[in-house]
């Protein structure tokens, strides 16, 4: 038996020279970024030199010189790729100016009274310079602990009711408020623990434990949507081999889906810490301020770094620069805290995430 083959077509051949793509330099479109912010900077201060029209000449002249020059010699599509580029960074530096002025503010305020003093001693009877936040600090770590205590383990068994076990009307019912609290003003927290324990115990009382159940209301709902998230992630097949095994469904949770997303619930946990260390509202109206130093939540009034720094900002005394420098100091402690429980976040996410080489 034959089989009857037809040769291919002979494939056109290329008439004329090979055309070959052009290409700005590599250093090209930064270097013609730079020159359009020279360029703003010279028009603005040929028509009265301000900082925010030199910004925006600069911006506006450097992106159209670049999209100029990639529209000339390499082609529509990667001049708008260019254009895109240039406005997606310029809005990135945008966002960090505000952020590195803020750190550099209170870093070069604040500085000035970071020292043993300030972590070692307190307030008592300091009436002018001196003194510390020692009382602060631990009033900030014990009621930031007692809050992570009550949310912690509400929100972690709410999120894990919404994921696995709810259904229906009651499940919508729950993610709606807890949608609504996640946007509640702080202060109606602290008036929410405020009106609470007003009516248990008077209207004298002021406890660490109240600042606690105020910051709970802004954390818990935090922690309920980060964990909702994380645990969604697990997949269902890791779900359907243990119940397969016969496994059954509150020891799944416990056994398969909790250690699975152990990384992400300790990362959103740890988040959630960082929202609320910083919040002062709840904590002005529940717990109030004493220069002494009280280690008890139950008993009395306790202080906190957030109080303090503003009370040493709106109610100086006669050493007015060092109630401000003591208020600076303060909000530089805030921010390490926040960047310390960011950091741990991220230890936490990688340390503690799933194996899934051999």
């Amino acid at each position: 038996m034959s089989i009857d083959t037809q040769a291919a077509p002979p494939l056109p051949q290329q008439q004329g020279p090979v055309r070959v793509h052009r290409r700005l330099p590599r250093l090209a479109p930064p270097g013609l970024y730079l020159a359009g912010i020279v360029l703003g900077a010279a028009v603005s201060a040929a028509t009265g030199f301000a900082v925010t029209s030199t910004v925006v000449y600069g911006v506006v002249l450097g992106t159209l010189l670049v999209y100029v020059a990639t529209r000339t010699v390499e082609g529509h599509r990667k001049a708008t790729d260019r254009l895109v580029t240039c406005l997606v960074t310029t809005a990135f530096a945008v966002a960090m100016i505000p952020l590195v002025s803020l750190v550099y503010t209170v870093l070069d305020n604040g500085l000035d009274r970071f020292d043993s003093t300030f972590f070692t001693n307190s307030m008592f009877r300091v009436v002018g310079e001196g003194g510390g936040a020692y009382h602060a600090i631990l009033g900030t770590l014990i009621i930031t602990a007692l809050t992570t205590v009550i949310s912690v383990p509400i929100g972690l068994m709410t999120a894990v009711y919404l994921v696995e076990y709810g259904t229906g009307r009651l499940k919508r019912a729950i993610t709606f408020f807890v949608d609504v609290m996640t946007g509640i003003p702080s202060i109606v927290a602290g008036l929410f623990a405020f009106a609470l324990f007003t009516l248990l115990f008077g209207n004298d009382v002021r406890l660490g434990v109240m600042g606690a159940v105020a910051l709970s209301v802004l954390m818990i709902p935090v922690v309920v949507r980060s964990c909702e998230e994380v645990l969604k992630l697990v997949p269902n097949e890791l779900r359907e081999a243990s119940y397969a095994l016969g496994v059954p469904k509150w020891r799944t949770v416990v056994k398969v889906v909790l250690p699975t997303a152990i990384a992400g619930l300790g990362t959103g946990v740890t988040l959630a810490v960082a929202r609320v260390v910083g919040e002062t509202a709840p904590l002005l109206v529940t717990v109030g301020l004493i220069t002494g130093t009280n280690l008890n939540p139950f008993d009395g009034r306790m202080a906190t770094l957030p109080v303090f720094a503003y009370y040493q900002l709106t109610q100086p005394g006669t050493a007015t620069q060092a109630f401000l420098d003591r208020a600076w100091t303060a909000a530089l402690v805030l921010i390490i805290l926040v960047m310390a429980l960011n950091v741990v976040a991220r230890l936490i996410s990688r340390f503690l995430a799933p194996k899934t080489g051999r």
